[in-house]
């Protein structure tokens, strides 16, 4: 008798199985034909591209900036006050790490948002120097120039593109303006990622 009950069990068990796959696939069948394929694969909607378009909003954001210029040559006037403003600082301030906190902010993202060119490199947001050989560096992120004097960090700008041997950018507190620049890879001493 014993045996029976578990034999009986048994194919209750397996018959219970076999229905719940069959009616789970049925159920993934559907939501297959309802949805883009990107989606029935596993991928979020439309994330990557939401992302794509983010890092485009930034930089479109800052290279709209290019030709802005302080009024006296003093870390001066409306529109760097108003970068200067964003993290906190008024006029007189080095305002590179500002002008790349103020662009993401434009973009609706609320960091970074510091005037302080060290405070953009965390380890955490870091590139390795693997990352960036194997051309990982992506439009809107930040990079460092080190100035060996100070024994830091010193200036910061957004990636705008980037290639195994140039960096090209757009950069505030250069020669007194905001101004897009093409630098060797070389010359570059860290790159951060704030958006993944």
């Amino acid at each position: 008798m014993a045996t029976m009950h578990y034999l009986l069990l048994g194919v209750l068990f397996v018959a219970v199985l076999f229905l719940g796959s069959v009616g789970h696939c049925a159920i993934e069948r559907e939501i297959a034909e309802d949805q883009p394929r990107s989606m029935a694969m596993g991928a979020r909607p439309g994330h990557q591209d939401r992302r794509i378009a983010l890092r485009q909003r930034i930089v479109d954001i800052a290279v709209q900036e290019i030709g802005v210029r302080e009024a006296a040559g003093k870390n001066d006037g409306a529109r760097v006050e108003e970068y200067l403003a964003y993290t906190g600082l008024g006029k007189g301030h080095a305002w590179c790490a500002a002008f790349v906190s103020w662009c993401y902010g434009q973009a609706g993202l609320t960091a970074p948002r510091n005037a302080w060119s060290a405070a953009l490199f965390p380890l955490a947001r870091r590139y390795t120097q693997q990352q960036v050989e194997q051309g990982s560096v992506q439009r809107a992120d930040l990079f460092a120039i080190y100035n060996q004097r100070l024994g830091r960090i010193d200036h910061v700008g957004i990636v705008r593109e980037s290639n195994n041997r140039w960096v090209f950018t757009v950069e505030g507190n250069v020669h007194n303006r905001v101004l897009s620049k093409r630098r060797p890879l070389a010359t570059i001493y860290a790159f951060s990622n704030w958006l993944d």
